[in-house]
């Protein structure tokens, strides 16, 4: 036995198909896999990905919506000791080409619904083939349809027997240089998160089943509500998307019906929840022990209306970062003190350190560090960056934060300009990098304000040229080619001339002032 249990993704399903063949391991709507079946659809899918090419080490990319068959290609792709390179579906045609580019990706799945920003990247990518998940009108030797594969029912290649320190996934996050960088995590990485969510649930095997509906894209999805539930023989409860009332009806009854014990979720969610007339019945009868939040801070005002709202069920704050494979903390049911984000997962360690990493006393305020088995191998190809972040095992979050006597953590701010809307992470220097690139603007600030509902939003200030004139819509429709929907300003204001110190650099303090 390791100290994990496993040493990679593929030996999961292997040991819950001999324990529990029959066992429902995933409920999509009206479909259902067992974990007989889900092994099935995975080794059929791997022997294609195998006869096509695809080897050890190689990179296979999703783009994809919430599917089961995101869920088979994941295990497909790290039977035959490929890395999987999830993408945010929110992006737009260049920015993933830029992302398969630099990952050096070989074979992408993709959902039909995003054919117009992916069916391209085989001409402005390395990529050789795409495998579309849910039909595609147009097929070729470089185009392939995922019901056909399943329907060939073949399946004869072998595992690939991979050790826990080898790369399981490469998931992107955006750096302060505006471009994405891939957060490299291992087997040990994903599965010591696993081993720490489980210990901390307080959960045996089969007791976390997860609803599954933030994209699964997400590193706090990936983990926590995909593989989690998986590594634990429990089951996942997809949910396509939660994107109108009808959707957030059929999350609820499904809640209430499936009988979970927790619920993962984004402070959004919890927002529309505690707003949300519930019948009397759901509150009486809803299983859940812990509502927990992650991808996003979560304010004071949210958690307040929500606790009042529900009775029955904590609302505990959790930490996370994608290159640490992602959480870091949480509070528990028995331990949920508000304000902070709680206590390190077992076997990680969480410091305060001031500029030089030198620890910091109690309740001091410094970068919150964190060392321990989640804390990535490092970012791809990028040996200088990995560097700078990891430092004797000890990775910079970038948070600012403070620990207090009783070892809960609390954050405090963020070093960098980072913006998180509803759990997607905005960096202001790849929206301005675009902006300078229209003509009339002389320069540009973007920064994250919070709007009524304590989410930030991103805001431009423009300072254009010297007879030069623009609109604000104008500018939104220049950047919409270029940019996620989410990324574009929600407001674009204009001023004669930005504040800026001796140096020429914008005083991104003082425009956070003009809206404070």
């Amino acid at each position: 036995m390791q100290k994990y249990q496993f040493d990679n993704f593929y030996q999961i399903i292997e040991e819950n198909n001999k324990k529990a063949p029959n066992h429902t391991i995933i409920f999509e709507h009206e479909l259902k896999f067992t974990n007989k079946e889900l092994k099935k659809h995975i080794d059929v899918i791997a022997s294609f990905l195998h006869k096509n090419n695809i080897k050890q080490k190689d990179k296979v990319a999703l783009i994809m919506t919430n599917c089961w068959q995101f869920v088979v290609s994941l295990f497909a792709i790290s039977k035959i000791g490929a890395i999987a390179v999830p993408i945010n579906n929110f992006l737009k045609e260049d920015e993933l080409a830029y992302i398969l580019n630099d990952s050096q990706t070989k074979l992408l799945f993709s959902s039909n619904k995003f054919a117009h920003e992916t069916k391209n990247l085989l001409i402005k990518t390395d990529i050789e083939k795409i495998i579309w998940v849910d039909g595609f009108p147009v097929e070729n030797e470089r185009n392939f349809d995922f019901a056909k594969i399943i329907s060939n029912n073949i399946s004869s290649t072998p595992a690939y027997n991979a050790t826990e320190d080898e790369d399981a996934l490469i998931v992107y996050t955006s750096g302060t240089t505006g471009k994405p960088k891939g957060a490299i995590l291992s087997f040990k990485n994903v599965l010591s998160n696993c081993f720490g969510s489980k210990t901390l649930m307080k959960a045996n095997n089969g007791e976390v089943k997860m609803i599954c509906y933030l994209p699964m894209f997400h590193a706090f999805t990936l983990t926590v509500t995909i593989i989690l539930p998986i590594f634990t023989n429990s089951s996942i409860i997809i949910i396509r998307s939660v994107s109108n009332k009808k959707d957030f009806k059929y999350l609820l009854k499904q809640l209430l019906f499936k009988r979970c014990r927790f619920f993962t979720g984004v402070p959004d969610i919890y927002s529309a929840m505690a707003r949300a007339k519930l019948p009397w019945y759901f509150h009486w009868f809803h299983n859940v022990k812990g509502f927990i939040s992650g991808a996003a801070p979560l304010s004071d005002e949210i958690a307040k209306r929500f606790s009042k709202s529900f009775k029955r069920g904590k609302l505990l704050q959790g930490y996370g970062i994608s290159e640490c494979s992602p959480v870091v903390s949480c509070n528990t049911p028995e331990e949920n003190r508000f304000g902070s984000v709680g206590k390190p997962l077992t076997g990680y360690k969480v410091k305060i350190f001031d500029e030089d990493m030198k620890e910091l006393p109690i309740n001091q305020i410094g970068e919150i560090c964190v060392k321990g088995d989640c804390v990535m191998k490092g970012y791809y190809n990028r040996p200088q960056e990995t560097m700078e972040a990891i430092i004797d095992g000890w990775f910079k979050t970038g948070d600012l934060g403070k620990i207090d006597k009783d070892g809960y953590i609390f954050i405090v701010d963020r070093k960098k300009d980072l913006i998180i809307h509803k759990g997607m992470n905005i960096y202001p220097r790849e929206v301005e990098e675009v902006l300078y690139t229209h003509n009339s603007i002389n320069a540009c600030a973007v920064i994250g304000v919070k709007d009524k509902e304590e989410t930030e939003i991103p805001v431009a200030y423009i300072e254009l040229k010297e007879n030069e004139k623009a609109t604000e819509q104008e500018l939104k429709d220049f950047l919409k080619p270029h940019l996620a929907t989410f990324k574009i300003p929600r407001k674009i204001y204009f001023m004669e001339k930005l504040p800026k110190n001796a140096t020429g650099k914008i005083l991104k303090r003082e425009l956070r002032d003009l809206v404070q």
